[in-house]
């Protein structure tokens, strides 16, 4: 039977080992609320109800950063169409189309527990920023962007997704 010395000195390495692998765990381990698959649900833009094609974004860990993967439903199947993997500290990430090309970067920072500003540019593509916000359930995330297309033209676009 151990002494009580010993299953203190026990305890204490269990406590110190599980604090080591907490800490070195990617934030979605420790119960990061953007991780999941969403599926829209609504979408305006320039303030005009916009029929909304199913789309699909998925939100997964990958080692420190986060990937971000929208997908369409194609025959069956789902196709990509846009995918980025970004650090949530504003560290810019590249994001691939659906062939795995580089077409722009991606930037995603926290800015408070539930809500996240995000900006996506490119070459001869729109620019883009906007936040993503959770509703207080986690059950729904709102994205919410401003665009500017090379030539000038701004459009307001707000997406709702629901978790699936």
């Amino acid at each position: 039977m151990k002494s009580s010395r010993a299953r203190r000195a026990s305890w204490h390495s269990v406590r110190v080992v599980t604090f080591l692998i907490l800490g070195t765990l990617p934030a979605s381990a420790a119960g990061e609320p953007l991780v999941g698959r969403w599926l829209l649900k609504s979408q305006q833009v320039s303030g005009q109800e916009s029929a909304a094609r199913p789309l699909t974004l998925d939100i997964r860990p990958v080692g420190d950063a986060f990937e971000f993967e929208y997908s369409v439903p194609l025959n069956q199947a789902r196709t990509v169409s846009l995918r980025f993997v970004a650090r949530l500290d504003g560290t810019a990430g590249e994001v691939k189309d659906a062939q795995g090309r580089k077409i722009g970067t991606a930037r995603v920072m926290r800015g408070s527990a539930l809500e996240y500003l995000v900006t996506l540019e490119g070459p001869n593509r729109p620019t883009a920023s906007g936040r993503m916000k959770l509703s207080a359930d986690r059950g729904t995330l709102v994205c919410d962007s401003d665009s500017a297309a090379p030539g000038g033209a701004k459009t307001h676009t707000v997406q709702v997704f629901t978790r699936q």
